[in-house]
């Protein structure tokens, strides 16, 4: 059956926030500054680590993929969220709905994997030092980083295209962007499978990807307390930490998203706010994370902010 047939328009509603009058224009400058604030550091974080040779290592080529993923999730999700704040109609093209849904799950899942290989690369740099060149060398890493995004890739394609197989009757979101489950609520007839594969791949992403870093941060942990060098142990600490920081906001941010829509009595703005919040909160902290603790990468844009220019 068409959507025509339907009596659906091409286009799909979207929830909004409640601001009160004349709020939605520092609402939208906050959020459009924040926008910008985000993508400035995520893409000057990829700028130091392309163009400064000191940071050509595997570790950093690993997370060029981090702040790539991250301008991915918060471009999919802000500008629009925003652009319905302004407009007060927050309508979208039922196509650029699915599309929006597609790149957000695919933000959330290369969170994961790539938080995994990091662990990974960190694992085998404090564990196996002597070894560190021979095991990740440059096609190895190309092949994890390679397969960080196919694995994210295929089971986000596979989530979506089981979508196809069912008809559009109705045009209401009750979310302020669009995501798998809001899409679900949209179809008419049996979305058992869908619900089946999408906690699959949730699954797959959350025991693949803490199976790898709590078996990576163990062994770092314990090759740090047999260690008797202090300086060693604290250089592996600093690196870990915020790799770890990063996994645990994710989480809990995560947690609380999924929590509050359990519960009744958390109003729906709150919802809203949680699950905008996944998209921001990395984004905004791990540029600063990782310049902060990271020590090559901090040294390197002290040094470049001392000369004002890139050389």
């Amino acid at each position: 059956m068409s959507n025509e047939s339907l009596g659906l328009t091409p286009y799909v509603s979207l929830g909004t926030f409640v601001i009160p009058l004349g709020g939605k224009y520092p609402v939208f400058l906050a959020g459009i500054l924040l926008y910008l604030f985000c993508v400035f550091c995520n893409v000057t974080l990829l700028a130091v680590i392309v163009l400064r040779r000191n940071l050509h290592k595997p570790v950093y080529f690993i997370l060029l993929s981090l702040p790539l993923n991250d301008l991915m999730g918060i471009t999919a999700m802000l500008p629009k969220v925003l652009l319905g704040v302004l407009t007060e109609t927050n309508r979208i093209p039922y196509p650029l709905c699915v599309l929006q849904a597609f790149l957000l799950h695919l933000y959330g899942g290369g969170i994961l994997f790539i938080l995994a290989a990091m662990a990974f690369d960190r694992y085998v740099a404090i564990c196996m030092p002597l070894r560190y060149s021979a095991v990740m060398t440059p096609r190895t890493v190309v092949c994890v980083v390679a397969l960080v995004w196919s694995l994210d890739l295929v089971l986000i394609t596979l989530l979506f295209s089981l979508q196809s197989r069912l008809p559009r009757c109705r045009s209401v979101i009750a979310n302020v962007f669009c995501d798998n489950p809001s899409l679900l609520k949209l179809m008419c007839g049996d979305t058992s499978i869908n619900n089946v594969v999408g906690l699959f791949n949730t699954a797959v992403m959350q025991a693949a990807s803490v199976s790898v870093q709590a078996f990576s941060y163990v062994r770092i942990l314990i090759t740090c307390m047999v260690s008797r060098r202090t300086h060693a142990k604290k250089k592996a600490i600093n690196t870990c930490v915020a790799q770890l920081l990063i996994l645990i906001i994710f989480e809990i941010v995560g947690t609380f998203t999924i929590l509050s829509h359990r519960f009744q009595d958390v109003s729906s703005d709150v919802q809203k706010i949680m699950g905008v919040l996944i998209f921001i909160i990395s984004p905004l902290l791990n540029p600063l994370v990782y310049g902060l603790y990271t020590s090559e990468i901090r040294n390197t844009l002290l040094r470049l902010w001392k000369n004002r220019v890139f050389v």
